[in-house]
C-alpha cells in the first residue's frame, strides 16, 4: 500500500469569502491523494508541530555555550554570541564568518530582562529562580555552588561538595586524617634560617560531624621571617561562625595562643594569610620555643575546636567540649 500525500487547501478558495468564514473559520481543507494520485477524501487537516526553540537556548551563546548577558552582540545575518566571546573571535561571525559590526540584538535583550532563570546549581539542590539580572549576584554567593580543593602547595583544579572534597584531601593528596577536637601536631624544619617560604602538610580533623583543616607555613611578613597557624572550616561562612579554635605554641616557661573562629574554605587560603587571621610567631621567637637550636626548627602546636551554644535564657554564647 503506497503513501499518502496530504495537500492543505484553504476553503476560501472557490467560495465566497463571508461564507467560508462564517462556516468554517478558514480552518484548513486536507485533501488526500493514494500513491496513484487519486483523491480519496476530504478531511481536516491535522496541525502541523510547531518546531519549538526554548528561551534557555535562544539565550546561549554558539561560542561559550554561557548564558548572554547584555550586551548581546549579533551579525548582519542576525547570529548572536556574548560580548565576551565577541572579542575572542577576531571580529569574524563564528556562524556564517561574516564580519562582526557592534550591533546589539536589543530584542534578546529585551527578553533577558522578563525572563526567570533557575541558579545555575539547581542540579546541585538549589530552588531558587531569579530574574535574569539578578541571577549572577546570587550565584556568586550560592550555598550550593561547589567548594574548590583547600591543598595547599600544588595547583589543584578539583571542585565540589564536602564528602567529595575530603575523598579527594585523603586518596589523591594523602593529608592527615583525624577525628576529634584536640590536637597536638610537631613542626620540623631543618636549617630553618635558609627557608623564607614553606608549607607543611595539610592536616584534616573531623570534629562534631564537620571538617577542619589545619595550615602551617613559612614565609616572610614585611620582610621579616614568620611562622603561621591557622584552620579553615570545610562549609559555608555562616556555619563557621558556629565554631572557634585555638592554638598554643610554648616551652620554658614560655607561651603564645590564638584564639579566633575558622575562615570557611570559600575564603582562599592566600587571603587568609594575608589577612594574618591566625596565629603568628616570629622566627627567632619560634625557634626559641623550639629549644634555642637556631639550626633546627621543633615546633609542638596544640589545638582545641569548641561550637558556641546561645543560652536561651540569658541570650549568652557558652562554649561547648566535644567530649
Amino acid at each position: 500500500m503506497g503513501t499518502d500525500s496530504v495537500e492543505c487547501v484553504s476553503l476560501v478558495d472557490g467560495m465566497e469569502e463571508d461564507e467560508a468564514t462564517h462556516t468554517y473559520k478558514h480552518q484548513p481543507f486536507c485533501k488526500n491523494f493514494g500513491s496513484g494520485g487519486i483523491g480519496h477524501g476530504w478531511g481536516m487537516a491535522r496541525p502541523r508541530m510547531p518546531i519549538v526553540i526554548s528561551v534557555n537556548e535562544l539565550l546561549e551563546c554558539p561560542v561559550c555555550t554561557n548564558s548572554m548577558y547584555p550586551p548581546i552582540h549579533q551579525c548582519c545575518n542576525g547570529h548572536t554570541l556574548c560580548s565576551t566571546c565577541k572579542a575572542k573571535v577576531n571580529n569574524r561571525c563564528p556562524t556564517c564568518r561574516q564580519e562582526l559590526g557592534d550591533i546589539r540584538c536589543l530584542a534578546l535583550e529585551k527578553v533577558a530582562e522578563c525572563y526567570k532563570l533557575p541558579c545555575k546549581y539547581y542540579s546541585l539542590g538549589c530552588p531558587e529562580i531569579f530574574p535574569y539580572y539578578s541571577k549572577l549576584k546570587h550565584e556568586s554567593h550560592c550555598t550550593f555552588r561547589p567548594y574548590n580543593c583547600p591543598y595547599v602547595g600544588s595547583e589543584c583544579a578539583v571542585v565540589g561538595d564536602i564528602p567529595l572534597l575530603v575523598s579527594h584531601l585523603k586518596d589523591d593528596h594523602k593529608v592527615d586524617m583525624h577525628s576529634g577536637c584536640t590536637f597536638n601536631h610537631r613542626y620540623v624544619k631543618s636549617n630553618p634560617r635558609e627557608v623564607d617560604n614553606a608549607t607543611w602538610m595539610l592536616t584534616v580533623f573531623n570534629c562534631f560531624g564537620q571538617y577542619f583543616c589545619l595550615h602551617f607555613e613559612a614565609f616572610l611578613l614585611h620582610k621579616a621571617p614568620v611562622y603561621m597557624a591557622f584552620l579553615r572550616y570545610m562549609g559555608d561562612e555562616n556555619d563557621a561562625r558556629k565554631y572557634c579554635y585555638s592554638l598554643e605554641v610554648g616551652a620554658d616557661g614560655r607561651k603564645m595562643i590564638w584564639e579566633g573562629a575558622p575562615r570557611s574554605i570559600r575564603d582562599s587560603h592566600q587571603k587568609v594569610r594575608d589577612g594574618y587571621d591566625g596565629l603568628i610567631i616570629q622566627r627567632n621567637m619560634a625557634l626559641l620555643i623550639s629549644g634555642g637550636d637556631q639550626t633546627e626548627l621543633k615546633l609542638r602546636v596544640t589545638g582545641r575546636i569548641w561550637k558556641e551554644l546561645s543560652n536561651p535564657e540569658s541570650g549568652v554564647s557558652l562554649p561547648t567540649q566535644h567530649l
